[in-house]
């Protein structure tokens, strides 16, 4: 991949704000937002060999191998035409961050954490089922 792309990890915990802050920078900054959750689940969708393996994974509690979601994310950064990604929820660890500098070749510009107790996290989380 070019040199010119930009990446920003995202991280926090759910209910942190991530998504309501990469919408922002997504609209005032144009950035594109990548949710590995949500590659992950729409290749187990798919119903490709890939989906498959990840699938099985998850049903059996185990933690997809940081390859494959690596492969995902920069399976969707090369079909875009745009060169500045926010990746949400990734890395999770420093193995899944190195795997991710190994096969993309590209450190990020910038890492967000949204801090957050656990007590809001949860306060938030049981909100979003709540009908206003």
């Amino acid at each position: 991949m070019p040199d010119e792309i930009k990446i920003v990890f995202v991280l926090g915990g759910p209910g942190s704000g991530k998504g309501t802050q990469c919408s922002k920078i997504v609209e005032n900054f144009g950035f594109t937002h990548l949710s590995a959750g949500d590659l992950l689940q729409a290749e187990v969708k798919s119903g490709s060999e890939k989906g498959k393996m990840i699938d099985e994974f998850k049903k059996e509690g185990k933690i997809v191998p940081s390859e494959v979601t690596v492969e995902l994310l920069q399976k969707a950064m090369q079909n875009s035409p745009n060169k500045k990604f926010l990746i949400d929820g990734f890395p999770r660890n420093e193995e899944n961050r190195i795997v991710f500098e190994e096969i993309v070749n590209i450190e990020p510009v910038l890492v967000l954490f949204f801090d957050c107790s656990e007590e809001e996290l949860i306060r938030r989380i049981l909100s979003r089922n709540q009908v206003s």
